[in-house]
């Protein structure tokens, strides 16, 4: 038994190793794959030291048994699947210290969708095409092509010597919002918009959206007012990316997600900001959507405002960046607003958030036409 290691006891219902993804590749038909929710990913893996990148385990639903064969500095974030060190329940979002010996588990999912589990050092498998991202629908990637089964004996990297290992934790004023099953998201139109009548673009921006059962890595079907063409859905195959809101014939939108293909026929309405992708992935069937339009401008702006959390945790990560990034990164503010509304004829729903060490519930809701 290598002196680094994990032992798969259990794999729960889907986990699998990822990191940001396989870019540059799509040209070649290779999906780009990598973790649903990259800010939880990224997230996990700066709280233990590595580099943004490293691989970690995207755990989904029901979380696998794990046995740490060393003495590990880990960190779990995303949804909250309960998840539990030697029976004692684990803070999310923080460093922690798991002695060798010790059994992780999981009691199934509280809220959101995936959580991710980062260790010091990374997960030891090979590089494919710039990434160790699993993708399961070709087999290739991550451990064997395939998901984690129970016998599987995960190798550890080495800790990044450029990054001091102390047991970080996200700040108390940033920590997330609960998931819950309610979720405004952002949207920049385009890039096939004017293929959809101006009625069914008003309806997507002014309706409620479910999650159907059809979501998965590829992409989340979703149920509610159906959406009508100017002709014909069918477009001429182009790129596609996360994000991309796909409407068919049948006028159900599908958001691509991580194991999309590297193109797509039908038109998209619209594109979810890469702040709100995280909503997506944490979405599960039954969940409600309503879609916010912004532009370029402000989907840039919360894009700033999600990395300065990440700057808040380790500014040596953007090391790279101008002296004027740097600044507007340090203009820190919790993540509520995308959140919050005070419009009236909403469904109210309630969502907690922990500030300054204090927990307080707040009223979130979406519209219920």
């Amino acid at each position: 038994m290598n002196e680094k290691s994990i032992t798969i006891l259990e794999p729960g219902l889907l986990s699998s190793i990822q990191d940001i993804g396989r870019y540059g590749f799509q040209k070649y038909g290779v999906p780009v794959s990598g973790a649903m929710d990259s800010f939880a990913l990224r997230s996990a893996n700066v709280l233990v030291g590595n580099e943004m990148n490293d691989a970690c385990i995207e755990m989904t639903v029901i979380g696998p048994s794990i046995k740490f064969n060393y003495g590990a500095l880990i960190s779990v974030t995303g949804g909250d699947l309960s998840i539990k060190i030697n029976g004692e329940k684990v803070d999310r979002w923080s460093a922690i210290n798991v002695e060798a010996g010790s059994v992780l588990t999981s009691d199934g999912i509280r809220d959101g969708m995936r959580a991710y589990l980062a260790i010091s050092g990374g997960i030891n498998v090979p590089v494919i095409m710039g990434s160790r991202s699993t993708y399961i629908p070709a087999a290739f990637g991550g451990y064997k092509g395939r998901p984690l089964m129970a016998g599987d004996e995960l190798l550890i990297g080495d800790p990044n010597p450029k990054t001091s290992h102390i047991a970080r934790t996200l700040p108390e004023e940033l920590e997330p919002v609960h998931y819950g099953h309610s979720h405004i998201i952002r949207v920049v139109l385009g890039p096939q918009n004017k293929s959809f009548t101006t009625e069914s673009i008003n309806t997507f921006f002014d309706s409620r959206y479910v999650v159907s059962n059809n979501c998965d890595r590829t992409g989340y079907r979703l149920s509610g007012p159906q959406l009508k063409h100017q002709g014909n859905a069918d477009i001429i195959s182009d790129g596609t990316q996360i994000g991309s809101i796909q409407v068919p014939a049948d006028g159900n939108p599908i958001i691509l997600m991580s194991d999309r293909g590297p193109t797509g026929g039908y038109a998209k309405i619209g594109t979810v900001i890469s702040t709100d992708l995280g909503l997506i992935a944490q979405s599960r069937p039954d969940d409600n959507l309503v879609f916010r339009q912004v532009s370029v401008k402000e989907a840039e702006s919360a894009f700033l405002e999600q990395e300065s959390i990440l700057y808040s945790m380790d500014p040596n990560i953007f090391k790279n960046a101008s002296d004027k990034v740097k600044s507007t990164l340090s203009k820190t503010s919790s993540s509520l607003s995308p959140y919050l509304e005070n419009d009236q004829n909403k469904l109210d729903m309630t969502a907690t958030a922990k500030l300054k060490g204090k927990t307080f519930s707040f009223g979130i809701s979406i519209e219920s036409n």
